[in-house]
């Protein structure tokens, strides 16, 4: 097993047309970039036309699709060959509830009997288990004549139109009475499961979800016969050398993260492993996990936040406030949005903490509480919490932070009730349960905690404060936009070199360099406001609420690109999802097909404006964002950290959120445009023809690339990996800080073995001039001298 950490990753969104052959296609260039490893989305099977490969079906098997172990096992000894390394991705929380399942086809038919069946995070204290499948009621159903009983090729199966559901073996009517209604409602009710409305899955459903997605079952991982049976494969892959370092996937599901990465350390030895963990505030990481780090999402929010003029973002708030009659905070808008969340897409969580809580009481409670006082006090409770979690379990002394951090929460719950009596009794079921069914309880709230947080901030308050929405990613928060050196110098003087810096993932609101597009307009605000009055007078701007608009205007900016023929239409479903998001007039089950059709009109019309003429302004925002995503990926390949590369990043990417930026990538072009641009970097150049492209693309123009962002980028890039690969040991061990020697300039020092290295920034925009008696990193170039990024290192005296 392999102990060195990488020197950058290249992360590959797996399916939508990239499987391992494009892959292992791809190495070559990827080993002239100078990334020292492939990151791969998970590879295990995953439902059928799956996207993103997170509902596994399998975790036994590599999925076909992709190409299966064969394909897999090519792939790796190419990269090998190639002298690059594999993460790889897993998802220890959850597999997919579905039929294509095959431990929960066994559950589904023998019930609490199955082997399967404590593998799964299923109450089978309520009952059956509740499938949510059905379009509509089942008596309606049933009435209409649309279920069939009949015997499949491994059982007896209850099938409608579109599934077939395994039944208990002795439960199939005879042949004469399959059609029966009376028999087929009484097989029904013999089943370990039952149909329902997909509409109950609010109030009725019976395994732990991730986040509110009924689609996605828990797994008991802190089981150890379930460890073992869904990490099996994933040994055996590092066992023989196939694989070399491992991403989580959503540490905060478990029901004891802490646990489980002692156990897997123990089997996995000194393999590196990230996880995916969103840290708040001055959170951090418990110092006795034994892990590497997380995969770097505070990481983007430190430099967006450096990146972003204070002063000017106080203009845009002045107009933003005057023009939307917004007030008050974001964080005011999250309270809300929790309340909502809590009660509406994450009522069945919030039924089953009553029950849990009432049974934790027990039949002689120390206070007489209804199940209306704990219904109270659990909602304030996880309203107040301002984190994904804590990590209190059985076992291990309790955190003094933790602690602190949950009386806080405790008093902030009990005010504005009329006794804080209940509130400080169910806190007491978390910091300090005295049985097992108090433990439960404890295990379950912190597994909600940051279900509720994902989906209030992320994907609903995040839609609806679009003051700036460059702030509105995956672990920022908008009420604090902006850090000064001071701040970011003592944050990155702790990171160690072996966590992960990110800028885009498939899963961030923004791609990296739309994002800085965002970031550009709080250095010019009045380019904005130039936009905004511009936006005023397209058709149908009156028709929509103004801070819609303003989340389009923005969301038009960080997206655009001159000559794409699907802006307009890109825009228009990203419009439509932004709205059903924020569910103020719109929600995903029940759509405003009206309030979405003006939208749409505006952003269409928009978009058709810009393209007959930009707007004034907009030049200046994009070459602006232009200089910021040069600083941007100086910053993440300079500071302490892995770096971690999106596909197709690597020469610009204005991408929103998913599915957007999971779209089909042209590697052709891409790489052929990166090589151009930073040919002296490729020791052996690759030719561009064997790399894969997409569907009906046409041979890349590389002419461009010499000249243009994505020639600096990919140069910025290439030059900054060779000083790492030159000097790994000076990366692992220099310190770093970050100062402002004058007013929009920064200045990063990293100082170590052998000498230092000097990352300067001129936020405006301007050349930065080359210091004396340096050794230029970047640029290497003529091309670049002119870029507002320079990098250079300074040997030691002798």
């Amino acid at each position: 097993m392999s102990t060195e950490l990488p020197r950058a990753t290249y992360r590959l969104q797996l399916r939508e047309g990239v499987n391992f052959d494009t892959a292992r296609r791809l190495l070559p260039y990827l080993a002239g970039l100078g990334v020292s490893h492939l990151y791969l989305s998970p590879v295990f099977t995953a439902t059928t036309g799956s996207t993103h490969g997170y509902d596994v079906t399998d975790p036994t098997e590599i999925d076909p699709a992709l190409g299966g172990r064969e394909g897999f096992e090519a792939l790796a000894r190419a990269a090998r060959q190639a002298g690059l390394g594999i993460v790889l991705d897993i998802v220890p929380n959850h597999t997919a509830f579905g039929l294509e399942n095959p431990w929960l086809r066994d559950v589904l038919r023998h019930g609490p009997d199955s082997r399967y069946a404590r593998h799964f995070d299923i109450d089978w204290a309520k009952g059956r288990l509740v499938l949510p499948f059905l379009g509509a009621p089942f008596e309606e159903m049933l009435e209409q004549g649309a279920f069939t009983l009949r015997e499949g090729e491994t059982g007896p199966e209850f099938a409608t139109e579109h599934f077939a559901v395994p039944m208990a073996a002795g439960t199939l009517p005879p042949e004469d009475g399959r059609r029966d209604p009376d028999a087929i409602r009484e097989a029904h009710a013999a089943q370990h499961w039952r149909l329902t409305h997909w509409e109950y899955e609010r109030d009725g459903v019976t395994h732990r979800r991730f986040f509110n997605v009924t689609g996605l079952i828990g797994m008991r991982v802190e089981d150890e016969t379930v460890f073992d049976d869904m990490h099996a494969l994933l040994f055996e892959l590092l066992d023989e050398g196939l694989v070399q370092a491992i991403r989580l996937d959503h540490i905060d599901g478990l029901a004891d993260p802490a646990a489980y990465l002692r156990r897997l350390r123990d089997r996995v030895g000194d393999t590196p492993v990230w996880i995916e963990k969103i840290l708040t505030g001055d959170e951090t990481v418990p110092a006795d996990w034994p892990i590497e780090g997380t995969t770097g999402y505070e990481a983007a929010r430190a430099i967006s936040r450096i990146l972003t003029d204070a002063s000017g973002l106080a203009r845009l708030d002045e107009t933003w406030r005057r023009e939307t009659g917004r007030e008050g905070r974001f964080h005011d808008v999250l309270e809300a949005a929790k309340h909502e969340v809590i009660r509406l897409e994450l009522a069945a969580e919030l039924h089953q903490l009553i029950a849990m809580a009432r049974e934790a009481l027990g039949p002689d409670g120390a206070i007489e509480t209804g199940d209306e006082a704990l219904r109270e006090a659990i909602i304030a409770l996880l309203v107040a919490f301002p984190r994904y979690r804590t990590y209190f379990a059985p076992g291990t002394t309790p955190a003094g932070d933790e602690l602190e951090l949950m009386r806080a929460v405790t008093e902030r719950a009990g005010e504005g009730l009329r006794t804080d009596a209940t509130v400080r009794l169910v806190s007491g079921f978390i910091t300090d349960p005295q049985d097992e069914v108090a433990r439960a309880f404890q295990c379950r709230f912190q597994q909600v905690t940051g279900a509720l947080l994902a989906k209030a901030h992320e994907d609903t308050a995040g839609f609806r404060w679009n003051r700036y929405i460059a702030a509105n990613e995956v672990g920022a928060d908008p009420d604090e936009p902006s850090i000064t050196p001071e701040e970011l110098s003592g944050w990155l003087s702790r990171r160690a070199p072996s966590e992960m810096t990110l800028t885009s993932t498939h899963d961030t609101k923004r791609s990296e360099d739309a994002r800085m597009r965002l970031v550009a307009i709080s250095h010019l605000p009045e380019a904005f406001l130039a936009l905004w009055e511009h936006s005023e007078e397209v058709e149908g701007a009156t028709e929509i609420d103004p801070n819609l608009r303003w989340y389009i205007l923005q969301t038009l900016l960080a997206m655009w690109e001159a000559g794409r023929e699907d802006i307009a239409d890109r825009l228009g479903r990203h419009v439509e999802k932004a709205m059903r998001e924020a569910k103020e007039v719109t929600t995903w089950t029940h759509p405003d097909a009206e309030a979405e059709a003006a939208a749409q009109r505006f952003a269409s019309a928009l978009a058709a404006a810009w393209s007959r003429e930009l707007p004034p302004g907009a030049a200046q925002i994009m070459a602006r964002g232009e200089a910021l995503s040069l600083a941007q990926t100086a910053l993440k390949l300079v500071m302490p950290g892995v770096p971690d590369i999106y596909q197709g990043t690597e020469i610009g990417a204005f991408q929103l959120t998913d599915p957007d930026n999971r779209m089909a990538v042209d590697f052709r072009a891409i790489a052929g445009l990166a090589m151009a641009g930073a040919r002296d970097c490729f020791p052996e150049p690759v030719d561009p023809a064997t790399l894969p492209a997409a569907a009906g693309a046409d041979a890349p123009d590389t002419a461009p690339a010499l000249d243009s962002f994505a020639g600096r980028k990919s140069r910025l890039i290439c030059a900054a990996l060779a000083l790492r690969r030159a000097r790994p040991e000076f990366f692992t061990a220099a310190g770093c800080r970050i100062e402002a020697p004058e007013p929009d300039h920064l200045l990063l020092t990293r100082e170590g073995p052998g000498g230092r290295v000097e990352l300067r920034i001129d936020r405006i925009g301007d050349p930065v001039a080359a210091p004396a008696g340096t050794e230029p990193v970047w640029p290497i170039d003529a091309r670049d001298t002119e870029a507002p990024v320079r990098i250079d290192w300074i040997p030691a005296a002798p």
